[in-house]
């Protein structure tokens, strides 16, 4: 038969869902499975987005415009505005998804074996863009021990090359759930001025922020107009993952006239899901504060019993909802797999992400997994208690 691309084969696959099929053999066999392994919220998507689509008076489902529709883009900008963040609606590309806007980002200013320093662990699906692309990730380390913050500048410093166009980090982080802070996000824009790089920032947690703790884009960093990217969605902030509506930022002219000409080639984001994430900007603060308040409680008793298992570490989340844990086991693809498969109590098992697919330097975290704590308290406890006594059985 004719050969699939080296490109394909090298596609990874996603370490969230490639244990699907476990799961959907737990379910065929009656067991009830906590999904801790993908950042879907259970929270209710804003009535206001929904009754939009609903009562919308469209006669044709037409294209919109190519970057999107100036009503949305403007509104989007005033959004910003109200979080600091001061851009024009011409600064803005919607895209399908954060995902369409990180693969825009990346056609635009990087060509095949260019380098991307990222900060790992890192959003798996960073791997699949770069693979896409055709672009490497030169990854720097980042350790639980420390949370994962952010690695000492001079480790960015040794890996930049005449290749390197770019930084990017997440912030708040998938899948540490670590927020930069102001002095750390200072540091990669002088670095990025000194080097003349991108920074592109994957902002799409940016409203998930805990103890007091503000958010600092770099979008309010002066001085970074030619080099500031920030990648934006509505998926998490609105618990509306299916509109699959996201979009590019930037101040840099050449960056969104660039970037335009990829949103051209797919046509137009999808209109329905425009006229949805338009409605749910005017979602009131009153919802942002009950889910924060909701999914900070939920990290404060996911970390609680957390700690009540011996030999594990926890990288302690500021931000996001996900958490890094370190387990007592050699190979935690494994683990996760014999979860699903061979255990459970009382016929209830879980599902946790491994987290080796969220480096790319081969053979790190493979005995690490990523919990996303997007479900009800009362489940956070069972679990975690589910997980407590699975691990007092497993054998490598």
């Amino acid at each position: 038969m004719p050969s699939i691309s080296k490109k394909g084969q090298l596609m990874p696959q996603s370490p969230i869902r490639k244990l699907v099929p476990f799961a959907e053999k737990a379910y065929a066999e009656g067991k009830t499975v906590y999904h801790l392994n993908i950042g879907q919220p259970d929270i209710k998507t804003p009535q206001i987005a929904l009754d939009a689509v609903k009562v919308h008076s469209l006669d044709i489902l037409a294209y919109t415009r190519s970057e999107g529709s100036d009503d949305y883009r403007k509104k989007i900008a005033n959004y910003y505005s109200k979080n600091n963040i001061n851009v024009k609606h011409d600064d803005i590309i919607v895209t399908t998804g954060g995902s369409e806007a990180l693969l825009f980002a990346f056609g635009s200013i990087m060509d095949v074996d260019d380098e991307v320093i990222i900060p790992e662990p890192f959003y798996a699906n960073y791997n699949g863009f770069s693979t896409a692309s055709g672009v490497n990730i030169v990854p720097v380390i980042s350790k639980i021990e420390d949370n994962f913050a952010l690695p000492p500048i001079e480790e960015f410093e040794k890996l930049i090359t005449p290749k390197t166009k770019a930084i990017l980090i997440c912030n708040p982080g998938n899948p540490t759930g670590y927020l930069y802070s102001k002095e750390e996000i200072k540091q990669l824009a002088s670095l990025v001025k000194k080097h003349d790089l991108f920074l592109i920032a994957d902002e799409v947690y940016r409203e998930f922020t805990y103890d007091g703790a503000k958010h600092y884009s770099i979008m309010e960093e002066t001085g970074l107009d030619e080099h500031a990217i920030v990648i934006d969605s509505v998926s998490k902030r609105y618990s509306m993952c299916g509109a699959r509506i996201g979009c590019l930022v930037s101040r840099s002219k050449e960056v969104i006239q660039t970037a335009l000409k990829f949103a051209q080639a797919r046509l137009s984001p999808p209109t329905l899901a425009q006229i949805a994430s338009e409605a749910a900007l005017d979602t009131p603060q009153s919802y942002f504060d009950d889910v924060i308040e909701e999914y900070q409680e939920r990290r404060d008793v996911l970390i609680r019993e957390l700690k009540s298992i011996e030999g594990i570490k926890i990288g302690e989340p500021k931000g996001a909802f996900y958490c890094i844990v370190e387990l007592p086991v050699k190979n935690s693809d494994a683990f996760a797999q014999w979860l699903l498969e061979d255990f459970h109590i009382d016929n209830e098992t879980i599902m946790v992400a491994p987290a080796g697919g969220f480096y790319s330097t081969p053979g790190v975290g493979t005995n690490q997994i990523r919990i996303a704590y997007v479900l009800n308290q009362k489940s956070l406890v069972k679990a975690v208690r589910i997980l407590k006594e699975a691990l007092k059985v497993y054998k490598d």
